[in-house]
């Protein structure tokens, strides 16, 4: 029995990347043999064990045929037969096909080290046109490493064009798809993803409501804005990310699109609101600027955000607008103001109080009037100006 360590870990150790999970292949032998050293079989599709102190998976070396349509059209074969360079052959990229032995030796059949210097994310066999996830892991990859320059491989771009064109990216179901599209909006540079499954003709399959849009190239730069370069769990998150991606789409596409995707309530609900707050912004008085010195006018925008409620999804939309105004090429400066101003009024309008008198004396339509009246009376006092693209 030989053990190595392989994929992501390798790849990342390579890159001197931080290794944040650890995936083991296990050559020549059984599960049998795992379970008598103490490994707990949880595989359903086929035998990975976890490790009996470090609970690390680790999964007997096998082989993948194709057998029907989609990506769950696959007869699994494992035994001790099977070799580490039959079982990296079923991997998706190059980079991701490599192992370290115990002694410290990179097994690399396929060229990743290669594609690793040359930054180029390529295929490692035709067997990758049996699965199309690996169009949206392809996708996720790019956007995770375009910051170090990784270009998709002419070779693997056109093999995506073709299972693209033979049908295998409609054959995916809608929360596989959510799955794979959330991790990319989460990696650092999440617009080259859709840039990728753009030009491969998969986003046209999977997302036409954005596909057939004129504004996405101006929703992918926007994206960009949104993600900073920074990963989404470590600022602007991944509702925040899809919001601003669609934020120029009509409502009822939105709604189409986050109900066929099954896409989370959060995520579909600042989508909309987005989408809903634009055209208010847009209604103003000139075109694309909203000179929001009227209370009135702010106080509608507050209500329709449900701000005074939910200020935690206003401030998630606040970062919407300032991605897309950045994209617009509004100044820097003028963004961070206007995002200063915007908090100051709704801070100032939350902190707009009714006395115990008022609250005795006053009820239903009564209250919430004069509550909007201080509402109001508060808003005077700022002069916001806004802008939407």
């Amino acid at each position: 029995m030989q053990v190595y360590l392989v994929g992501g870990a390798v790849r990342d150790e390579l890159l001197g990347r931080a290794v944040k999970e650890r995936d083991w292949v296990v050559v020549g032998a059984t599960p049998a043999e795992l379970e008598r050293a103490g490994y707990r079989a949880v595989g359903r599709d086929f035998p990975v064990f976890l490790h009996p102190e470090t609970k690390e998976e680790y999964a007997l070396a096998r082989l993948e045929r194709k057998v029907a349509p989609g990506y769950r059209g696959f007869v699994t074969e494992f035994s001790p037969t099977v070799t580490l360079a039959a079982d990296l052959q079923r991997r998706d990229l190059t980079i991701n096909a490599m192992a370290r032995a115990a002694d410290g030796r990179i097994i690399d059949p396929y060229g990743g080290q290669d594609d690793l210097a040359a930054r180029v994310l390529r295929h490692v066999s035709t067997a990758f046109a049996e699965d199309p996830v690996r169009i949206l892991r392809v996708a996720r990859f790019a956007a995770r490493f375009a910051g170090l320059g990784f270009t998709v491989a002419p070779e693997t771009m056109a093999l995506m064009r073709s299972m693209v064109a033979a049908g295998e990216a409609g054959a995916l179901i809608s929360e596989r798809v959510w799955r794979e599209l959330a991790r990319t909006l989460r990696e650092p540079h999440p617009e080259r993803g859709f840039e990728v499954l753009r030009d491969c003709a998969a986003l046209g399959v999977l997302m036409p409501e954005l596909a057939l849009r004129p504004g996405l190239p101006l929703a992918l730069e926007s994206l960009r804005h949104a993600a900073g370069g920074a990963a989404a769990d470590s600022g602007t998150g991944a509702p925040v990310r899809w919001a601003t991606l669609l934020a120029h789409l009509p409502a009822a596409e939105v709604d189409s699109l986050c109900a066929r995707l099954r896409v989370p309530n959060e995520a579909q609900e600042l989508a909309v609101l987005a989408v809903r707050l634009g055209r208010h912004l847009r209604a103003a008085d000139p075109p694309n600027t909203a000179a929001a010195s009227d209370p009135e006018w702010l106080l509608q925008l507050f209500e329709m955000a449900d701000a005074f409620r939910r200020p935690q999804r206003f401030a998630q939309w606040l970062e919407v607008l300032a991605a897309r105004a950045r994209a617009a090429g509004v100044p820097a400066a003028t963004v961070l103001a206007q995002s200063t101003q915007l908090r100051a009024a709704i801070h100032l309008a939350s902190a707009a109080q009714l006395s115990a008198a008022e609250l005795q004396t006053q009820h239903g339509p009564q209250l919430g009037a004069l509550l909007r009246a201080r509402r109001l009376a508060a808003l005077s006092q700022e002069n916001i100006s806004i802008n939407d693209s």
